[in-house]
């Protein structure tokens, strides 16, 4: 599990394709801190398990559904990308639960700085955008992200200064793509909500005023 809270911008090494599977290098620093083969870290959202590692870089091996629905296949040389390390039980946390489970990856629709403001704004399904509300928790990249205008299929994000030099948004530009994942709580409460888990004696009707 994560956090959302990106530790670094690593570096990508190498990609290398191997049928329907590759293998990624990437090199970084913070996130190799008490990093053994076979835990997990975040890249750019996506959960990937470290199977090789040095003093300055990891390798993971990026398989067919991971390579199909998120990012992780268009990954180049050079490209910076977001890491986080598995949350540890005595870290804080700072973000909202993110799995690395990506569901689809999303267009950016706009990215624009005002003043100490800068605006991101991308286009989400609509099997995902019910998911996704005004005050609410969005994980773009990796990113633990706060929604504040949501405006049809649009969703937009009022991006700290921070955040945009600590992550890999400073590298975005409108026309590129993201990966999301949306907040498993809200995915949780619908499961419960449409099978009765929750409320297993209310009336369908009382049901679907919910949904």
């Amino acid at each position: 599990m994560f956090t959302g809270i990106v530790e670094e911008t690593g570096e990508i090494a190498s990609f290398e394709r191997h049928g329907n599977a590759a293998r990624l290098v990437v090199r970084a620093k913070k996130a190799l801190e008490g990093t053994v083969e076979g835990d997990s870290i975040s890249i750019d959202g996506v959960c990937q398990t470290v199977v090789e590692f040095n003093s300055n870089s990891f390798s993971v091996d990026v398989l067919a559904e991971s390579l199909k629905k998120t990012t992780l296949g268009l990954m180049r040389k050079g490209q910076r990308v977001n890491l986080e390390r598995a949350l540890a039980s005595s870290a804080r946390f700072g973000g909202h639960i993110v799995q690395g489970h990506v569901h689809c990856v999303v267009p950016i629709r706009s990215l624009r700085e005002e003043g100490a403001n800068a605006y991101l704004c991308v286009e989400v399904p609509q099997s995902h955008l019910k998911y996704c509300v005004a005050e609410g928790s969005i994980a773009l990249d990796g990113m633990s992200l706060t929604i504040a205008r949501l405006e049809g299929a649009l969703v937009t994000i009022n991006i700290i200064p921070a955040t945009m030099r600590k992550t890999s948004l400073g590298t975005k530009k409108t026309g590129g793509v993201m990966n999301l994942e949306t907040d498993i709580v809200a995915r949780y409460v619908e499961r419960f909500v449409k099978s009765g888990a929750l409320c297993p004696e209310a009336p369908d009707s009382a049901l679907n005023m919910l949904l």
